[in-house]
């Protein structure tokens, strides 16, 4: 590799649709520039609302992989037998039958894009979103993160082979022990081998996420009140902060930002609970962080989280966070004199937790407690050659 003062770093990711693992690309290819290496980050799919990088000298780069396929002839070929006849015999498997070209298409790009800017060091995937769109794609320079657990359920011959497409032989990395754990279960259950198996956590930005929460909402409520902030999706659970609410029945409000397909089953929901009253949805907002900041708590209520950095995010922001005890990296951030912030993933303890939070003093956020997700230290670990693998 280049000498470490000067190395070119791409970050490639599906999309840069509003969302936390997108986010969490844009701030590692942000840490890398703020670093003072040279940054790329490339994504595949455009969106109506995307992310953009904050350090001005990232490079965004996008290559439309999907019509790449499909104006390559071969591609479109392989499109329609795969949606016609492949992917209804064997479930899930599209990504199979089209990610293997894929992976080719960005060899292809990737010559031209090092015949300009010249040879990278480092090459970061981020998410098995973006792993199935290139699968056949290796090289020793690219390392590939696991952003959430692997559910190593079954073991027959479709999960062997979708797994050795995604992960044979290649540099993996997962944002959490907790994850690594469910991988090397996963790595057993369907007999593939990764060329290495690391833990390098998500980069969270103090500094940039303390500006940003200084800025003016207009609609923040005027009444202490309690935020979650999450995508209404299955995983994170909101029914469970629901319940845990209406059962500890506090003075605060509570605010959940964020939007997605749960959205009217949970308002619902919070209408048979008698809470309707006392819970706002606002929606999806850009920058989340202010309401971070005014809150009095922070909760989360998720089954799984591959790290939460979002715990990160609301302590940066000076809030108090208690969270379920989910599967996955929720110990990798709330440990040590945080520890006290977990409780069972169950209506009773959380609502319990919510009533003692609230009911003690806020205690002082140290700054120590968010050094190992520093960028400079995130950035460090991804620079450094990767691990050898496990027996």
């Amino acid at each position: 590799m280049a000498q470490e003062t000067d190395l070119r770093t791409l970050v490639v990711v599906r999309t840069l649709k509003m969302g936390g693992m997108e986010r969490v690309a844009v701030n590692l290819a942000d840490a890398f520039a703020e670093a003072g290496h040279e940054s790329h980050l490339l994504f595949f799919r455009k969106e109506k609302q995307a992310l953009a990088p904050e350090h001005p000298e990232v490079k965004v780069h996008h290559f439309p992989l999907h019509w790449a396929q499909r104006l390559s002839g071969i591609g479109l070929f392989l499109e329609a037998l795969s949606r016609w006849l492949l992917n209804p015999l064997i479930r899930r498997s599209h990504f199979v039958w089209t990610g293997g070209l894929g992976g080719l298409l960005l060899r292809r790009w990737l010559n031209r894009f090092e015949r300009r800017h010249g040879r990278l060091d480092r090459i970061v995937f981020r998410g098995i979103g973006t792993f199935e769109q290139v699968w056949s794609f290796r090289d020793d320079r690219a390392y590939f993160v696991l952003e959430n657990i692997l559910r190593p359920r079954g073991s027959g011959w479709k999960r062997r082979l979708y797994a050795r497409c995604l992960f044979q032989g290649k540099h993996l990395v997962a944002v959490s022990q907790g994850v690594a754990d469910t991988a090397e279960q996963a790595r057993r259950s369907w007999q593939f081998q990764p060329a290495s198996l690391s833990v390098i956590v998500n980069p969270c930005p103090l500094k940039s996420i303390r500006q940003r929460s200084l800025s003016q909402e207009p609609d923040l409520p005027n009444e202490p009140y309690i935020v979650n902030v999450a995508r209404l999706v299955p995983a994170k659970d909101h029914a469970l902060l629901l319940r845990a609410y209406a059962r500890a029945q506090p003075r605060e409000a509570l605010v959940i930002v964020g939007d997605g397909g749960q959205r009217r089953s949970l308002e619902a929901l919070a209408r048979e609970l008698g809470i309707a009253e006392r819970v706002y949805f606002v929606g999806h907002r850009d920058n989340p962080y202010p309401w971070m900041r005014a809150a009095r708590l922070f909760v989360l209520s998720s089954r799984f989280e591959g790290l939460g950095i979002v715990l990160l995010e609301a302590l940066a922001c000076g809030t108090p966070v208690l969270s379920v005890d989910s599967v996955g990296g929720i110990r990798e951030v709330l440990k040590g004199p945080l520890e006290r912030c977990i409780v069972a993933r169950d209506e009773a303890s959380l609502a319990e937790g919510i009533t003692h939070a609230l009911a003690s003093a806020p205690f002082d956020i140290d700054d120590a407690w968010l050094q190992d997700f520093q960028p400079a230290r995130v950035v460090e670990r991804f620079l450094q050659p990767p691990a050898p693998p496990r027996a």
